[in-house]
Order: structure tokens, then C-alpha cells, then sequence
């Protein structure tokens, strides 16, 4: 981490060119460094975020107090929070990943050619990754822990709420980094809160090879719309759980309880629950005193107000919405297909869910739904790199190329061809 710009005579384009540069020259640096190197680095990273707790904490409460004056909503406030409980979960991803197979090196699909010759490929560092992140003072370290593994330097700018514990967080990275002896421009962190270093950053193009945003719609929208280097992202969460009238009841109810109440300021948390018709005077009645307990806000269809009174009719918007909040929509569906059909128009590629013990119909809702992670019995609170056994994410991507879902160690890596031959010429 740079010292803070002094914003009298400081150019902000300047300083952003000098990180551009620190960065591509760590980068190549890590083309060099060893497994056990990396490894090092992480081990060492996480003792010194166990080491620091309390200062984490106490620059966290900084931040804390600067987002109730500013009046941050409950679910930003919930992502910026740390806590020993998430502060062990940092130090924990960092050795998760420091156990994680080093993907840099790896050949594969090497033959021989007619010609003689052996062609293969090479995986290989992408080189220079930028995010751009709000709240979440934990990306910081699981970003630093996947690009150092995967053998890229990271700029990181977290959000202006998220300042005093990001730093505390990138002290601690760079002592892991000295202790290992690679060079702290591996992991820098923006010191500035001027939000025009986000455009600066994006248009990075000489020195940036890919800008990974966690955040927002909108923040995700302007990055995507003005960035010159390419973006790994999503761009909101509207995911769905699905009750067939073939499903478990028990298993329905426990997994579209778990999916949106587990935690609700989260990407991969239910935004919509679809029932069967056959089954939902049976499921909903159970599932609303559930929800009703934990203080969940219904909005339902017209056959879902019929069957639990006294709830909010649910609006075209509320299908689309993404509410990051205690709120939940609900509507009866015919079947499979009609479920299926209203994921297709209202979701986001994100994560979606179907509840059977029909293994046919489960076949079908893998095959034909169009996310980047599909389930089966299973609470959409799953889709994660953590529990995907990544060690941690980089972000969650819905596009088709390249990286498709939790962006772990391998999409963070591209491959190139390598050729070995032994004095070939070509005829």
C-alpha cells in the first residue's frame, strides 16, 4: 500500500500510472516465485491477520461508526462488518488456499504432431488483475490470497466505507509478503477514497489485464460501461428455489428456509420461492409461520396471497428485484416447466434451485437452466467459492467466457500453447 495521496498539487492519474507500473513489475516478479514461496507468503499472511485481530476490529469499528453517521443501509452495514468469527475466516481462507494445488505450470493435453513435434498448453498467470469492491473488508484478503496463489500482482479498491480496515488489512499482507521475501507491490491498495481512481483504474489497459467488480448494480453497470480492460462479473443475484411436487416437503422447507434467511445481504441468498400448485397448500402455511418468525416480508401471487392471508401482492418489480433484505417473493407455478420459464425471464444467471426426487426432472432443470451454478436439493447459499472448495473467491461471474461462476484459482490463470521439439523445421 502507497502512502495516502496528498491531494494539494496531487494528480490523481499520475499516481494511478505509478501503481499501473509497481504492479506490472511485481507481476513479473511472481512469474518467478515458487510454489513454496507463495505458499510461504499466505501462511505468513494469515498469522499476522491472527496476530493483528484487535486492530482489524478496532479500525473496523472506525468504519462502522463512520456508516451509522453516513446512514448506510443494514445490508451494506452487515458486509463491512468484522467480527472474530470473520476475522478467523480470513486467516482460515488464506491457509485453505496455501493447500490448494498450484495451478501455475501445469501442461497439459501434450502429443506428439505428425510433424514430430509435441504441442501442449501451459497455464499461466493472467498477469495484473484489478478489483473494485464496496464494503466487504474480507475480499482484501481473499483477493490477495487467490492472485498471489495464482501468480498475479492485484490492485484492490475497496469502497470509501470499507478505507480504515482495508489498510489495517494490507499492513498485514505486506508483512506476510516481506516475511516471505516477495515484493509488497504484489497486493496494492488504492489509497484513496476519490471515486474517480475507479475510472482510472478501469482504463488501465496498459498495465491492467482483467478488473474483477463486487458491488452493486450500479457500480458494476459503470465499470462495465466504461472500462477499456476486460471484466469478470455479475451484475445482481435474483436467484430462485423451485419446490416440485415430486420433492421431500421436509427437505423443501428446510432449504427455502435456509436459502434466504441464513443470510440475506448476500448475492447467492433467494430472492424468489416457486412452488408447485399440488404441493403449495401444503408447504406454504409452514414455510410462512417460518418466515413470519424471523420477520420476513411476503410478497406473494394472487394464488399464494389465497393461501397465506395478510401478505403484500407481489408486483411485476418484485420478480426482477434483488431485495439484499429480509423481504422474499412467492409464486405458484403449474410445474417444472413453468418454473423454469419464469427463472428465464426474472433471473440473473446466478444460482438457481429445484426440490425433487425425480431424477428425471432434476436432469431436466440442470440441463435447461441457464446459470452459472444450477442445483439439486440444495440451498442456494452453497454457490460459493469457499464451499465449492476453492479456498475462497475472486467474485462471481454469469458471463459465458472464460470464468462462469465462483472465480477461483483456475480463473484467475489463461492457458497458452507451448511446442517442444528437438531441432524441427517445418516443410
Amino acid at each position: 500500500m502507497s502512502a495516502t495521496p496528498d491531494r494539494s498539487g496531487f494528480k490523481l492519474h499520475d499516481y494511478m500510472i505509478d501503481v499501473g507500473r509497481r504492479a506490472r513489475a511485481a507481476a513479473r516478479a511472481m512469474a518467478r516465485a515458487t510454489t513454496a514461496e507463495k505458499n510461504t507468503a499466505l501462511e505468513a499472511i494469515a498469522a499476522a491477520i491472527d496476530a493483528a485481530a484487535n486492530e482489524l476490529l478496532a479500525a473496523n469499528q472506525q468504519d462502522l461508526a463512520a456508516a451509522s453517521a453516513h446512514g448506510l443501509d443494514d445490508a451494506m452495514v452487515d458486509r463491512l462488518e468484522l467480527n472474530p468469527l470473520r476475522i478467523r475466516a480470513m486467516s482460515e481462507g488464506l491457509r485453505q488456499v496455501a493447500q490448494l494445488p498450484d495451478p501455475i505450470g501445469e501442461i497439459s493435453d501434450l502429443n506428439y504432431r505428425p510433424s514430430g513435434i509435441q504441442v501442449g498448453r501451459m497455464r499461466v498467470p493472467l498477469g495484473v488483475v484489478g478489483i473494485i469492491y464496496e464494503s466487504r473488508p474480507n475480499v482484501t484478503a481473499d483477493a490477495a490470497a487467490l492472485c498471489l496463489k495464482s501468480g498475479n500482482a492485484t490492485i484492490l479498491r475497496g469502497g470509501s466505507e470499507a478505507i480504515q480496515s482495508n489498510r489495517a488489512i494490507a499492513r498485514c499482507v505486506h508483512r506476510g509478503l516481506e516475511q516471505a521475501g516477495l515484493p509488497v507491490d504484489v497486493v496494492q491498495v488504492i489509497d484513496t477514497t476519490d471515486r474517480a481512481a475507479v475510472g482510472e483504474l478501469v482504463a488501465l489497459s496498459e498495465f491492467v489485464d482483467v478488473i474483477v467488480p463486487r458491488g452493486g448494480k450500479g457500480l458494476i453497470e459503470r465499470i462495465s460501461r466504461e472500462a477499456t480492460v476486460p471484466v469478470i462479473k455479475h451484475l445482481h443475484g435474483v436467484c430462485h428455489v423451485y419446490i416440485d411436487d415430486k420433492a421431500d416437503l421436509n427437505k423443501a422447507i428446510a432449504i427455502a428456509f435456509n436459502a434466504k434467511t441464513q443470510r440475506y445481504g448476500t448475492c447467492n441468498t433467494m430472492e424468489t420461492l416457486l412452488v408447485a400448485r399440488a404441493v403449495a397448500a401444503q408447504v406454504l402455511p409452514e414455510l410462512g409461520r417460518m418466515y413470519s418468525k424471523e420477520g420476513v416480508e411476503l410478497r406473494g401471487c394472487a394464488v399464494t396471497c389465497g393461501i397465506l392471508k395478510g401478505i403484500t401482492a407481489a408486483t411485476e418489480e418484485d420478480w426482477h428485484t434483488e431485495y439484499l433484505a429480509p423481504i422474499l417473493s412467492l409464486r405458484v407455478v403449474d410445474g417444472l416447466d413453468q418454473a423454469m420459464e419464469h427463472i428465464r425471464v426474472y433471473g440473473s444467471n446466478h444460482t438457481d434451485a429445484i426440490v425433487t426426487e425425480d431424477i428425471t426432472r432434476a436432469r431436466r432443470f440442470l440441463a435447461e437452466v441457464d446459470s452459472s451454478s444450477v442445483m439439486v436439493n440444495a440451498s442456494t447459499r452453497f454457490a460459493d467459492g469457499f464451499e465449492y472448495g476453492l479456498g475462497a473467491e475472486i467474485g462471481i461471474s454469469t458471463d459465458k467466457f472464460h470464468a462462469r461462476g465462483p472465480v477461483g484459482l483456475e480463473g484467475l490463470t489463461s492457458l497458452k500453447y507451448i511446442v517442444i521439439g528437438d531441432g524441427h523445421v517445418r516443410r
